[in-house]
């Protein structure tokens, strides 16, 4: 027999799992925990030998998700992992209003210095870093400040260009959202950057919205992509919301197409707002033979 007491109590359970979980998910996750996900990937035509790769995406650098403090907990746990090449997916910009201490992206620039391997570390821009700089919108020429402050730094943007390797290429894609603020489309030019691309070694692409894998070409065995951040909220393997047009199809993790693969990274930060649940802040390592 169900008593107006149990129907009270199951109420006041539901209500303390909701504060536990909205708790959770706005101070815990996002604020306090980072992981590493790791993936194993034999690609096809991969001759360049083992490849270790760690990847960040999606920073959205500012207090309280990721202070400067956090940032240097990054970098550091990032350097420990002996990677080959550090690849960094774009959005260093706050992706949100919650902020309540900004930090300076010369600043966070500076901390990303830090990171260090054999083969150097590369980066490419996201939205946010297009969408918060209002010279960038208005057509003005170069890169906009998020851009700027990592060359300085040491860190090499790469806009629809490419670097060779020993035994591959990476390439690097303009943002495929950058000017969707003012309505003038995106910075992306994929001909343009696999033209680049000069003899037959395997290329990978950095691009930082993973829906232009929908039409990549076999020249591209690995595309890394972020920008998603696993939805920030994932339950069950299933993202609500998904800022692509594709919803799911490439809201997180290793996804093959046509013996195509790509890896969507969750992220270090927030957009929107600032929570997370059951997406942990991650740091990407990707081990290539």
């Amino acid at each position: 027999m169900i008593t107006r007491r149990f129907v009270i109590r199951g109420l006041l359970a539901s209500l303390l799992a909701g504060l536990i979980a909205a708790s959770y998910g706005f101070f815990i996750e996002p604020a306090l925990r980072l992981r590493v996900t790791r993936w194993r990937l034999s690609l096809p035509g991969w001759t360049a030998g083992p490849l270790r790769i760690a990847i960040l995406a999606d920073i959205h650098v500012g207090a309280p998700i990721v202070s400067r403090r956090r940032l240097r907990q990054v970098v550091t746990r990032t350097n420990a992992l002996g990677a080959d090449l550090i690849l960094f997916l774009g959005d260093l910009e706050a992706g949100h209003r919650f902020v309540t201490e900004k930090v300076p992206l010369a600043d966070a620039a500076a901390e990303l210095a830090g990171l260090d391997c054999p083969l150097g570390v590369y980066a490419i821009l996201g939205n946010h870093d297009w969408w918060h700089d209002a010279a960038a919108q208005t057509g003005a020429p170069g890169l906009p400040e998020a851009g700027r402050q990592l060359e300085a730094a040491g860190i090499p943007v790469l806009e629809n260009e490419v670097r060779r390797f020993d035994g591959f290429w990476l390439a690097g894609l303009g943002d495929q959202l950058a000017y969707s603020v003012s309505g003038r489309g995106g910075r992306d030019d994929l001909p343009g950057t696999l033209t680049q691309a000069q003899d037959d070694a395997p290329v990978i692409l950095m691009a930082h919205e993973p829906d232009i894998f929908a039409r990549m070409p076999d020249r591209v065995g690995l595309t890394l992509s972020g920008h998603t951040h696993g939805g920030q909220v994932r339950i069950f393997g299933f993202s609500p919301l998904v800022p692509s047009q594709f919803g799911n199809r490439y809201a997180y993790g290793h996804v093959i197409e046509d013996g195509r693969h790509l890896i969507v990274s969750g992220g270090i930060g927030c957009s929107i707002l600032p929570v997370r649940l059951g997406v942990v802040p991650e740091i990407t390592v990707l081990e290539l033979s």
